[in-house]
């Protein structure tokens, strides 16, 4: 079921299906713990990130493409502390992408995030709000690969 994702987003994927549901949103905040902080030339620029209005807590990110081989992808992200299920989808897309090729990012199937299953566990427009962080994330790689 997770075999179109990169290795290291399928381990997280199956990590949360192995468990059972109610146990898959305290994973998700345990993943709100580890969002890394903004760097300091975005937390003094925000005007650099895109608010993902989709979000029902004030999210941003943005991205650098690498001019290096395979283009890698560093993803940045900035939620506040007090919207942990937010701050864990973040975090998830952040471990399950940062740093991987640009083409690889842009594989990344549209509904990865209902394959964490927690489509039950969190309201339709929480989903709506990680479904949307991807969406920004894969119109900021293309962009910056056409650039």
């Amino acid at each position: 079921m997770t075999g179109a994702l990169p290795p290291t987003l399928a381990e997280i994927v199956d990590d949360f299906q192995a468990l059972e549901e109610r146990e898959r949103l305290e994973l998700l905040l345990e993943f709100s713990e580890s969002l890394p902080e903004l760097p300091e030339r975005f937390r003094d620029h925000p005007e650099l990130l895109e608010q993902v209005v989709e979000c029902q807590s004030p999210l941003f990110l943005t991205l650098e493409v690498g001019p290096e081989d395979g283009r890698p992808v560093r993803i940045y992200f900035s939620a506040p502390p007090e919207a942990p299920t937010t701050r864990g989808f973040a975090s998830v897309l952040h471990e399950g992408l940062d740093g991987l090729p640009a083409e690889t990012v842009l594989a990344v199937p549209d509904d990865m995030p209902e394959q964490l299953g927690l489509t039950r566990a969190v309201t339709p427009l929480r989903m709506r709000g990680m479904t949307a962080m991807l969406g920004r994330i894969k119109r900021q790689v293309a962009r910056a690969l056409d650039a």
